[in-house]
This record gives structure tokens, C-alpha cells and sequence, in this order.
């Protein structure tokens, strides 16, 4: 019996992936790491916050208003900004980094959506408002315990799976020489600003991943991908003597260069 639990995923290229689930003390072992990151975050807001409200109280009677309700607008204004922590930090860092956090990276696991895409702006937005909801009595821990998915309420509403980080997928992307010449090629063709952030980390995923694809499989989501940014760009056809990975490969360098 396998140690982890495993899930197979069709991708919208019609290639199907199979990828290792965090398991649920992986998933504990990041979160108890991003909460030590969080609560040193909220720690330093309630030295503020407590030498604001000292600073501000000594000065009431200048500002003609009453002890109370300054420290009551002061504490409601401490309040929400500690909520805007909690929920940017996992906001900001899996969008940023791809469907991972500090505790993430250090477990080795990440987030993605059910058809094995880079999870997005909306999908961390809606995990992290219902993450309070998996904190409440473990609920969380408990829908993952239970679940062949391994999901918690925040995942099943938002459309994502935590899995292992592929430790070839988390490697630097080596490019050819010959890929870097035709990026600047393509600078000087093309509007590379016409690439959103999605597709950019489409093309990554692709690069990472492609040495597990069988060859059928990678010449099938190579062609596909090109064509479909081909299209994007705005070029009637590739450069001669190109293959659509040199292509991908071109269009990645391209893409870091305007970044």
C-alpha cells in the first residue's frame, strides 16, 4: 500500500498527469510554520497598535476626543488589519509563488486547481476567506482525514488540490543557448505584454514537467500550447527550423526579460 495517496488529472490538452497528495502531517508540518510566520507578523501590530493607542491617549484632550471611543476606533482598526494578514499572507505568497507559502516550500507541497493548472488569484482569495471555517473545532483536518481528495472545505469551494512538489518541477529551467536567441528575436516581434501571468505559468509548468511526459504526450501539449499563443501573439506561423518546445522555451525567456 502506497505511503501517499495519489489522483490523476486530465489537463485541458487532454494529457493525464498523476500527482502525489501532501498528506495531511506535510500539510501540518506548513501550516504550523506559516502560522509561527503569521503570528510574528500580528505580534509586531500589537506593539504598534500598543504604542499608537499610548502616544494617541496622552493626546485626547488635544484631539477632543474621549479615551474610550478613540481606543475603541484604534482597536477595530488593529482588528482589521490583522484579518488583511491573515488572509494576504497565503493570498499573496501562492499567488506569488505559484501555490506555495514558506510553510509550503519548506514541506515540499503546493497548491493547484483540478485540472492541474498553476492555482490563480481567485482560488487563494476563496481558500484563505473560508480557511477560518477548516480552524473552527479541525474541521479541516477532519474533511482531509476523510476525504480521497484530501480536501478541505476551502478546497472543494475553490477547485484545488495540495499535492507534492515535484522535485524536478521545483528546479531551475535550463534553456538552450539557441532558445535565448530566438527570445530576443521574438522581443522585437511581438507584444510579449499580450502574455497574462496564467499563461506565462502555463508555459513554466509545461517546461518542468514535460521530461515526465511520454514523447506522444509532449509533442501533443507542445503543439497545442504553441499554437494556441501562436494565435495570441499574433504570428501567422513559427520561425522556420523551430520546434514548438524551442518555441515555449523562447517565449519563457521572453516573457522573465519583461518581467
Amino acid at each position: 500500500m502506497p505511503l501517499f495517496n495519489t489522483v490523476t488529472i486530465r489537463t485541458p490538452e487532454s494529457v493525464e498527469l498523476e500527482f502525489v497528495l501532501a498528506g495531511v502531517g506535510s500539510r501540518a508540518v506548513a501550516l504550523t510554520l506559516d502560522y509561527l510566520c503569521l503570528g510574528a507578523g500580528v505580534l509586531s501590530l500589537a506593539i504598534v497598535y500598543s504604542f499608537v493607542l499610548v502616544r494617541l491617549l496622552e493626546t485626547d484632550a488635544i484631539l477632543s476626543i474621549a479615551s474610550e471611543t478613540l481606543q475603541l476606533w484604534i482597536t477595530a482598526i488593529a482588528a482589521l488589519l490583522a484579518f488583511a494578514i491573515y488572509i494576504g499572507y497565503f493570498v499573496v505568497f501562492e499567488t506569488w509563488w505559484y501555490g506555495q507559502t514558506p510553510g509550503k516550500r519548506y514541506a515540499k507541497i503546493r497548491v493547484i486547481r483540478d485540472d492541474g493548472q498553476p492555482e490563480r488569484l481567485s482560488q487563494a482569495t476563496l481558500r484563505s476567506l473560508l480557511r477560518p471555517i477548516d480552524d473552527i473545532l479541525f474541521i479541516g483536518f477532519f474533511c482531509i482525514l476523510l476525504s480521497k481528495t484530501e480536501k478541505r472545505v476551502g478546497d472543494w469551494l475553490a477547485g484545488t488540490l495540495v499535492v507534492q512538489a515535484d522535485p524536478v518541477a521545483s528546479g531551475k529551467i535550463q534553456l538552450p543557448e539557441r532558445s535565448q536567441a530566438i527570445g530576443k528575436d521574438l522581443l522585437a516581434l511581438i507584444d510579449i505584454t499580450r502574455l497574462s501571468p496564467d499563461d506565462f505559468a502555463t508555459v513554466r509548468e509545461f517546461l518542468q514537467r514535460r521530461q515526465a511526459m511520454s514523447t506522444k504526450a509532449k509533442a501533443l501539449v507542445s503543439d497545442q500550447l504553441a499554437r494556441r499563443f501562436k494565435d495570441q501573439l499574433g504570428l501567422e506561423t513559427l520561425p522556420t527550423k523551430m520546434t514548438t518546445q524551442t518555441f515555449l522555451e523562447a517565449l519563457y525567456w521572453a516573457y522573465q526579460q519583461e518581467r
